[in-house]
């Protein structure tokens, strides 16, 4: 399995443009996926740059309902006319950072590609989706700036558009996530639930980023979640919306079980 991270926040190659939002393509045996299409179209051209040909994509998986994983939803489907396309039948919602709508482009909801689900969902042998995570442990609290508009009123958003896509080979199983709103612990807890395991590999965000110092709970928090990490052989790959502060705290606790992934970034996958 190859993953090639066409858009985060930071540089991690030359030719490659970086803004904030987040782009995964996921080459395995049977599939060419993409996973969310950063905040606009600038990943077509880190795609170019990193040889990945987006024409070829098959799959189509959108992690969640927010302007900056599917910012470039609609220039992908200029380029790729065949590509089917997953996402939760909420991600249409009216989602919003205070008064700051950041949800996504309505025109989403007429491709005639799109295949909206509600809830768990397996497209195959090798790749699956799931949702309805509960869990509460360790909960971002930077969600709670994040709310739904429904009839005009705002009310706190439940993620329930939030999907992870689960790789399954014969090597490896990788988890992949977007932001992680849910909370990473409470979507590794949901994927033993469903699973019963622990993958080899996570993809994610860790929704930890913060403009502002940190309180010490928040620190505290950050520092309980990596260690309750450790105690898995699971490898973690993340950026994004997990921030280099919230980084600089796990990293001394996860040691090299914690990489960090910038545009540009790519990898093979293995036993």
């Amino acid at each position: 399995m190859k993953i090639v991270t066409l858009m985060e926040d930071t540089c991690g190659h030359p030719e490659c443009c970086f803004e904030h939002g987040l782009s995964v393509y996921i080459e395995t045996k049977n599939h060419k996926i993409l996973m969310d299409t950063g905040a606009t179209n600038a990943f077509i051209h880190n795609a170019a740059k990193l040889c990945v040909d987006l024409e070829r994509v098959d799959t189509v998986i959108l992690s969640h309902g927010h302007y900056d994983h599917a910012g470039g939803l609609m220039a992908f489907c200029e380029i790729n006319k065949h590509a089917q396309i997953y996402m939760q039948q909420t991600a249409t919602g009216d989602y919003y950072h205070g008064e700051r709508y950041i949800g996504i482009d309505k025109e989403i909801r007429n491709l005639p590609r799109v295949h909206f689900l509600r809830g768990d969902y397996e497209i195959d042998g090798e790749l699956s989706l799931f949702t309805n995570i509960a869990g509460r442990r360790f909960y971002p609290r930077s969600n709670f700036l994040l709310s739904e508009r429904i009839n005009g009123n705002n009310v706190q958003d439940a993620f329930l558009h939030e999907q992870c896509l689960v790789v399954h080979t014969p090597e490896s199983t990788v988890l992949l996530s977007g932001c992680a709103h849910n909370g990473i612990l409470n979507i590794l807890d949901r994927y033993q639930e469903l699973y019963h395991g622990i993958p080899d590999l996570v993809v994610s965000g860790f929704h930890m980023m913060k403009k502002t110092d940190y309180t010490p709970e928040e620190t505290g928090t950050i520092r309980e979640t990596a260690m309750e990490l450790k105690k898995m052989k699971t490898r973690f790959y993340t950026g994004h919306c997990t921030g280099q502060k919230a980084l600089d705290l796990m990293k001394p606790i996860l040691g090299e079980q914690l990489k960090e992934i910038h545009s540009g970034s790519q990898w093979e996958v293995s036993s």
